[in-house]
């Protein structure tokens, strides 16, 4: 069609008639138009408007159309010039076929008024389609014995074009032997025959190649072509032959499905379908065979159908045979022998003949968990297996007879640390490559009662204000058993403990399922100040473990006490004390309120006030002392009876008093001269050479003592001096982690100085380190808490005492206060490292052998070396 286009001349002579239909009314008419096909879209039919007699400008304003039946629009209208064209390809064989005629028919309707006119456009041939025949080649045999004249019929081509622009003619190639015979049948259709015009000889030619063309009766002519291959066929006198006997052939077993296994191969010395052959398996093939393998029946090649398994068959032995197309058919026969050989293709496989799930962890080394067995399918070597399992688990496979193991333990278990293994087992073979399985053994470790519940601290200390509620929480102990189920469960008591001859448990109880400490009484720290208790805790397992931590119970002061007066003797809270003489001086000392308090620190620190006077004018009380003395001279005037009540308080919160009503009495003068000044020296002649050498006496010796005293206050500052300059023998700890630059001591020395204990003297004396003298040494180790008292420790808390009396002689207190190092004393406390804030060191109050309750009234202080303070005193109950 793409030739007939290009072949067409660039005018094409369009016919056109117009017959009106109906003259008379001229609403309706039948326009008749001609074109060929194939036109180009735009060509040129019709001028519709000049034939209808329309207006071609007024064609838009009466909005002209055309309707078709189909709906498709194959022609267009030029709606400013009236010109009908082609808007689609028409292509005449599409829309009628083969039919002899071929039209388009639609309306054109326009309005204002309506008028409907019917158009029909014929369709008029072109030569664009040429000759064809079904198949390029047309194979014919015709055997040797055809006698001439025979007759074969031809496929006719086709040509979808009509009238003479169909197939006219035939024309075959030249020969000696073939012509052709075309009949005109009554349709006008033309039929063509192959006719044999001379005999058939195969030796001499058994082939032959023919042309047949198909010529139209178009202008230009188109024609088509196909070509004829004759074959002459032969009589079948030769039965097929196998180039062998026997095949034999090795193949890997597992080869894949079209493997080739081997080609047989048979001739037959005739020719033609005499000579060609279909090979097949013969009836003596096994179904086994067949299902494995295919035998292709032109090529002879047999090939893997099926799965091969040497373990199942390692030979298979296929018959086959070889089919001429003769008539009648004639077969050769033949056999092929298949040899498999072995590759290591099955993975060993492991079996658990017994498994035991659970094991104890009391299980001794030896125990079996399982016996297993592995076999591989495969032969020599890929069947060798070995087995194995990790090295990180407690058991060991132990290799019995033919591939059989035992799964046993090597080591102790502890369900504790691992309660669960999996076990992988891993078997392979020693093939090439090796192939290996793997199964995983789940073992269970069941507990037993090895472990005794632990205390998350080895001593606990619980604090305790005094006056507590009975019933009050105190403290919570927590013990963890990490075995399991009742072995895990942990009951909390109180083991028997004395304290101050009576057993714990009337102070304290324990929640046997908490171990929360409950208090059964108020505590009064007058009384008990701190006590120590064991809490064990028991497991539920049989036999039941158990473990004990201490618990130190400190009780703390609360000022619940009030001052009690113990000097002057009271009774109903007054005393009388001696009389006051008339001619005391200012400053005279009444007499001295001495009071308690049994609660400590600064709830014991007691202060005195004047609360009530006779004459307020006339006394003062000493605030800390309690001291009454006289504000000025007693008059004549003031009254020769005094009352005094005197406010004695504490320094607690909320503070607590007593008062006290003191009584006495002026009285006259005893001497005139008691507090007069003397007239001794005024009268000459009382003054002896007696008198003299007594005054150069006390003279001298006053001197020497003050000599005394200045060498040994050099002596003091130059030993001050040389510990100043000299270097503290330090030794460096080594802790994981730790530099070895950071050096520390291995103990942290604390000095402190007391002064005598005396209602006079409340100074705390300082003292450099003194390697040569006592001293207070407060020592860090890493063992247990332990104390060591040195041999020059106070010896007696009665000698202290003596000394603080000797402190009152006038030159032994003077002395003393250069020597103090005679009051110092060294104590050696061991805790281990890390300890919390707040953790008991000891009691250095009652290890020195002091007061807790004038401990703050002394000025108690630590002093270390390096200004740091790593430890502090409890004033309240001297606890370190």
């Amino acid at each position: 069609m793409a030739n007939s286009r290009s072949g067409r001349t660039s005018t094409c002579k369009v016919v056109r008639f117009i017959v009106l239909l109906c003259v008379s009314d001229l609403t309706s008419a039948q326009i008749r138009y001609s074109i060929p096909e194939e036109q180009e879209r735009g060509a040129f039919v019709g001028n519709i408007a000049e034939d209808l007699g329309l207006n071609s400008p007024k064609l838009s304003a009466r909005k002209c159309r055309l309707v078709s039946q189909d709906g498709k629009q194959y022609f267009g209208i030029n709606m400013e010039n009236g010109i009908l064209f082609v808007n689609e390809r028409v292509d005449r064989e599409q829309l009628c076929g083969e039919s002899s005629t071929c039209s388009l028919s639609f309306e054109v309707r326009i309005e204002n008024p309506s008028e409907t006119h019917r158009v029909e456009i014929e369709i008029s041939d072109i030569n664009d389609n040429p000759p064809g025949f079904p198949k390029s080649e047309l194979a014919l045999e015709i055997a040797e014995v055809t006698a001439p004249g025979t007759r074969f019929p031809l496929e006719s081509a086709h040509d979808p074009d009509v009238g003479m622009n169909t197939v006219n003619n035939y024309q075959l190639s030249s020969n000696e032997h073939f012509s052709l015979k075309v009949q005109t049948r009554s349709s006008g259709n033309k039929i063509v025959e192959l006719l044999l015009e001379k005999p058939l000889d195969r030796e001499h030619q058994s082939t032959f190649h023919l042309m047949l063309t198909a010529f139209d009766g178009g202008s230009p002519k188109r024609s088509g072509t196909v070509e004829i291959i004759i074959s002459v066929g032969d009589i079948n006198d030769n039965a097929p032959v196998f180039d062998r006997e026997v095949y034999r052939t090795d193949l890997s077993e597992n080869a894949p499905k079209g493997t080739l296994v081997i080609k047989v191969n048979a001739d037959d010395s005739d020719q033609g379908t005499n000579a060609d052959l279909t090979y097949s398996f013969s009836k003596h093939a096994s179904r086994q065979v067949r299902e494995l393998f295919s035998l292709d029946p032109e090529t002879g090649e047999i090939r893997v159908q099926g799965p091969l398994d040497f373990e199942k068959s390692n030979i298979y032995e296929l018959d086959v045979q070889a089919v001429d197309h003769g008539a009648p058919t004639m077969a050769g026969h033949s056999s092929v022998l298949v040899r498999l050989t072995d590759v290591n293709d099955n993975s060993p496989e492991i079996q658990l003949t017994s498994v035991s799930s659970t094991v104890g962890e009391e299980a001794t080394p030896g125990t079996v968990i399982a016996v297993i067995s592995v076999t591989d399918l495969d032969s020599g070597k890929n069947g060798e297996v070995h087995c194995q399992i990790p090295r990180n688990v407690p058991f060991q496979l132990q290799k019995s007879p033919e591939n059989n193991y035992k799964l046993v333990t090597s080591d102790r278990l502890d369900r504790e640390k691992v309660d669960r293994y999996n076990v992988n087992i891993l078997a392979w073979d020693s093939g090439s490559p090796p192939l290996s399985t793997n199964k995983t053994i789940e073992v269970s470790v069941s507990d037993i009662n090895d472990n005794a519940p632990r205390f998350d601290q080895s001593s606990y200390t619980a604090y305790v204000m005094e006056n507590n509620a009975p019933g009050d929480s105190i403290l919570s102990v927590t013990a963890l058993d990490p075995d399991l189920d009742q072995n895990s469960h942990v009951s909390y008591s109180i083991l028997e403990n004395p304290i101050q001859d009576m057993t714990s448990f009337p102070y304290v109880s324990v929640d046997s399922k908490s171990g929360n400490i409950y208090a059964l009484r108020s505590f009064d720290y007058e009384r008990l100040k701190h006590f120590q208790i064991q809490v064990q805790a028991r497991d539920s397992g049989s036999p039941s473990l158990s473990s004990s931590a201490a618990v130190n119970v400190i009780i703390l002061d609360q000022n619940d006490n009030a001052p009690a007066v113990v000097s002057p003797v009271t009774r109903n809270g007054s005393a009388t004390v001696g009389p006051v003489p008339q001619s005391a001086p200012a400053g005279y000392l009444v007499t001295k309120v001495m009071a308690t308090d049994a609660d400590s620190g600064q709830n014991a620190r007691l202060s005195y006030q004047l609360r009530k006077a006779t004459d307020p004018s006339l006394f003062t009380v000493g605030l800390q002392s309690g001291e009454i003395r006289l504000v000025r001279n007693i008059l004549d005037t003031d009254a020769p009876k005094e009352s005094l009540v005197i406010l004695i308080k504490d320094n607690g919160q909320p503070r607590f008093s007593a008062t006290v009503t003191i009584g006495f009495s002026i009285v006259a003068n005893v001497t005139g001269n008691d507090f007069k000044h003397s007239n001794f020296l005024k009268n000459s002649e009382r003054f002896s050479d007696l008198n003299l050498y007594l005054i150069i006496i006390f003279g001298t010796t006053s001197f020497l003592f003050l000599l005394i005293i200045m060498m040994l206050v050099a002596l003091k500052c130059h030993q001050d001096r040389s510990i100043g300059r000299g270097s503290t023998a330090r030794e460096s700890m080594h802790y994981p982690g730790m530099r070895e630059s950071g050096a520390i001591p291995d103990a942290y020395n604390y000095r402190f100085c007391l002064s005598p204990e005396s209602a006079k003297s409340d100074f705390l004396f300082l003292k450099s380190y003194n390697s040569t003298l006592p001293q207070s040494t407060l020592k860090i180790t890493d063992t247990n808490v332990v104390k060591e008292f040195d041999q020059h420790e106070f010896k007696q808390k009665s000698h202290r005492r003596r000394m603080a009396n000797a402190l009152s002689c006038g030159p032994a207190f003077i002395l003393l206060l250069f020597v103090s190092d005679l009051v110092s004393g060294l104590i050696h406390y061991s805790i281990p490292e890390e300890l919390e804030q707040g953790a008991f060191v000891g009691n250095i109050v009652r290890d020195l052998g002091l007061n807790v309750e004038r401990l703050p009234a002394r000025k108690f202080q630590l002093v270390s070396d390096d200004s740091r303070q790593y430890l502090k005193v409890n004033f309240e109950n001297g606890i370190l």
